[in-house]
């Protein structure tokens, strides 16, 4: 049926967004059900419960969360888009209302068809009598015709046509809003049955880009992507609980990787988007995709365990090679708070989540000892160099500045986030860098005023940082704590001018003598290669003692253990109780090393 002016004129948009309400309402209610199953029962089952039937318990638990979660998603996006149908529909309904207002002052008639008459006016050249009148629509302009020259055109005219082609455009607009929405809205629809399949969360995902495409200038325009992290959190505190709802469940991606966002808001919104992202690379068979699904779903497993210290989902991505920032314990109400980054082969997989988040969760359990108001995470919000670690050396060609120096200014706003958003008066920050990570902490800290919030740095497995001297990070050289092993072959890498020989020395006699030659050189002064050697007595820093670790050539051939295992209490308690003590506030407290 086509759609008429007066239609428009009469739709009654209010109701549109009353049942846009009732969406809301199935929405929040699921939540909250999700919420005590997550909270509650399955954290009293766990701890009251063991054995087969608490375990199948556990598991439909589980799954009931996760219809819920559906739930939850599926009316979410429903209520947004009755909404946004019901705001873009009311923008043509006013430009209608303001058309015919114009028309009635100007004493013109709109008929039904859009038509617009208008009366005698004016007066011709010759005899002076009135101009007769007429009709103009959207399709003709016979009243636009132009003069003969003895002839005036009726003054009135002109404004008919004006009217008739406003009232036309809004009709036309709103009947493509419809025809739009009533498509989005078609499939907004779930399986039959009491079990959400992999299969239904890759149409969720589908569902949410055609919500999000459909409700762009009806939310997405005010999202503040380009101000300051204070400002995004003034942004958030001023929406009403209704806005913020819509935001969470139409793009949780966006509000989920906003730095200024509170803590818990963004971990709701990466959890519901961890589904969706599921959902969505269930549907690729590509390399790229199955790898970065076997990440997420470790994340997800871990996240359903309900382990402590608790979980943060504080951003999780696939451009690139894949974005997760993961926290074990609340880092907006801990006191201290410290952020790993990772270094060269690092990419959202399962590796990165089953080894780079033990590393933080073993920080924020050792921190716990000292002081339980900590938190600790690994933030993988960058692109790390993707050359394997065991072959460093061979890896310098891609192991330039420009990731790092991109990662480090994307590591500087993140800190800017957490500093504003953290509930203590003088929290405690601290910046970990492994690796290449390292790298990236010391970019982030020329930028202007440094890392923001940041009290200590943590350097570890370390090749360089860019800068000479400790005191050029910016918290002070007695605020900079290094540790690297003996026989971490990372931390000995030579600097570019020294490299050359370890790549004469690598075609003469192979990768072995290559490697050797290469630390040989090095030997005669402190530069690395991205600049002075942390550990070394001319950059400055404190050294604190960690394990030498294997030895890199043993009768198994290359081993390069000893670069991994500065976090774990139980491959280097030493090294790892050092990480903990600086983390917590305690930095006094560590033994301190000779320097190299």
């Amino acid at each position: 049926m086509t759609l008429t002016w007066t239609q428009l004129r009469d739709l009654k948009c209010g109701e549109l967004e009353g049942a846009a309400d009732g969406w809301g309402r199935a929405s929040n209610r699921a939540d909250a059900g999700r919420d005590r199953i997550e909270t509650q029962m399955l954290n009293g089952l766990r701890s009251t419960q063991h054995g087969e039937a608490a375990s199948a318990a556990v598991g439909r638990l589980r799954q009931l969360s996760s219809n819920l979660q559906y739930v939850y998603t599926e009316c979410g996006l429903l209520r947004t888009t009755l909404n946004s149908m019901a705001h873009e529909l009311r923008t043509q309904q006013r430009a209608l209302r303001d058309a015919l207002d114009d028309a009635e002052s100007l004493k013109l008639t709109v008929h039904v068809d859009g038509s617009v008459t208008y009366p005698a006016a004016g007066e011709a050249l010759i005899d002076g009598r009135p101009l007769p009148g007429g009709t103009a629509s959207a399709d003709a302009a016979p009243g636009l015709l132009p003069p003969s020259g003895l002839v005036a055109p009726n003054p009135n005219a002109a404004k008919a046509q004006d009217i008739a082609d406003r009232v036309a455009k809004a009709v036309r607009t709103a009947a493509e809003i419809d025809w739009r929405y009533a498509r989005i809205l078609r499939r907004l629809k779930a399986e039959e049955g009491l079990k959400v399949p992999d299969a239904a969360w890759t149409d969720a995902a589908g569902d949410a880009a055609a919500v999000r495409g459909a409700a762009r200038g009806y939310l997405k325009d005010g999202i503040p992507l380009d101000a300051s992290p204070a400002e995004r959190k003034a942004w958030w505190a001023a929406l009403t609980d209704e806005q913020r709802e819509e935001y969470l469940a139409v793009y949780p991606d966006q509000i989920g990787n906003l730095d200024g966002i509170p803590a818990l808001v963004r971990d709701a919104a990466n959890r519901d988007n961890l589904q969706l992202l599921m959902g969505k690379l269930e549907g690729r068979d590509d390399a790229k995709s199955e790898t970065q699904l076997a990440g997420l779903r470790e994340i997800d497993r871990q996240l359903r365990e309900g382990r402590q210290p608790p979980m943060f989902l504080l951003g999780i991505g696939d451009e690139g090679n894949g974005r997760a920032i993961v926290s074990f314990g609340n880092p907006d109400a801990s006191r201290n708070v410290s952020a790993y980054v990772p270094g060269l082969g690092t990419a959202l997989d399962e590796d990165f989540a089953r080894d780079d988040l033990k590393r933080a969760r073993d920080t924020a359990l050792g921190a716990r000892k000292y002081d339980v108001s900590s938190a600790a995470i690994v933030w993988l919000g960058y692109d790390a160099p993707q050359q394997p670690i065991d072959d460093p050396l061979g890896g310098l060609a891609v192991m330039g500045d420009e990731r790092a120096e991109k990662g480090g200014l994307a590591y500087g706003k993140f800190m800017r986030g957490l500093e504003v958003t953290n509930l203590n008066d003088e929290p405690h920050l601290t910046a970990i860098g492994h690796s290449y990570g390292s790298r990236t902490v010391g970019a982030a800290t020329q930028h202007d005023g440094g890392i923001p919030g940041v009290d200590d740095i943590i350097l570890v497995g370390s090749p360089g940082v860019g800068v000479d001297h400790a005191s050029d990070l910016g918290v002070g050289k007695d605020h900079v704590f290094v540790g690297a092993a003996d026989n971490d072959v990372v931390t000995k890498l030579p600097s570019k001018r020294q490299s050359v020989v370890g790549v004469v020395g690598t075609i003469a006699a192979g990768p072995v003598v290559g490697y050797a030659a290469a630390d040989i050189a090095d030997q005669r002064d402190d530069d690395l290669w991205f600049g002075k050697d942390p550990a070394s007595e001319a950059f400055g820093a404190r050294r604190f003692p960690v394990d030498a670790g294997p030895r890199l050539i043993n009768r198994h051939g290359f081993n390069l253990e000893a670069h991994s295992r500065y976090f774990d209490p139980g491959r280097d308690a030493m090294s790892a109780d050092s990480i903990a003590l600086i983390a917590s506030g305690h930095s006094r407290r560590i033994k301190v090393e000779g320097h190299r």
